[in-house]
């Protein structure tokens, strides 16, 4: 089943992380979300993540698999 744009879905995450610039810690990404627009929901699942550098997307969408 294809999932769609909800806040915890990755591709949601990754659509408010677009323009990010690696590498990229945590608040990088609060930061960037928050540029935006992301709402509460996609931030509280980026702030759940380790708190690691991350050097790719897929980094990235590693970092948020282990936090759900």
């Amino acid at each position: 089943m294809a999932r769609g744009m909800g806040g915890h879905s990755p591709s949601n995450i990754a659509h408010h992380l677009k323009g990010i610039d690696f590498p990229a810690s945590k608040d990088d990404l609060i930061q960037q979300a928050k540029n935006n627009g992301a709402d509460s929901e996609v931030l509280e699942s980026i702030k759940n993540m380790p708190d690691d550098e991350y050097t790719d997307m897929a980094g990235i969408m590693q970092g948020y698999g282990d936090s759900h």
